[in-house]
């Protein structure tokens, strides 16, 4: 197995500098299972939602599900990542102070699945996330500091 960086994965899904992107495409469709880590895709998700590349949720939603087709990719955590994805899906934007219709970000999403997750391999019980960003709090299991 094989590790990989956010540029790394940018290189490849975005295939924006003919030599890095080649090398990115052949590390990832090589002979290795390649590693993306939990904080690998949210630098990604991070970077394509800004304001360079300002890819939609849906977009982002088809990336990520992509992702998951690919046959050397394994992820860090994958049942996590999906339901942080299945989570980001289904929420709606809230007016959140000065921000009309701010939506739940994907990392919010996978920082929530992942504490739910971590607590369960710790074999304790999860009692919330607890979170300012009004956003996040509709999604089940955080709460209000």
């Amino acid at each position: 197995m094989i590790a990989i960086d956010t540029n790394v994965l940018l290189r490849y899904l975005l295939q924006d500098d003919e030599v890095q992107s080649k090398k990115a495409t052949k590390l990832i469709t090589g002979d290795n299972k390649v590693l993306v880590t939990d904080v690998v895709l949210t630098e990604v998700v991070w970077t394509l939602k800004g304001k360079k590349y300002k890819v939609s949720k849906e977009q982002l939603l088809l990336v990520v599900a992509q992702l998951f087709k690919e046959p050397n990719i394994c992820f860090e955590d994958g049942q996590t990542i999906w339901r942080a994805l299945n989570v980001h899906r289904h929420t709606q934007p809230v007016k959140a102070g000065s921000k009309n219709n701010k939506g739940v970000d994907f990392p919010d999403a996978l920082i929530v699945e992942k504490s739910k997750t971590v607590a369960v391999n710790k074999n304790d019980v999860h009692e919330g996330l607890y979170t300012f960003d009004i956003a996040a709090q509709q999604i089940d299991g955080t709460k209000k500091p």
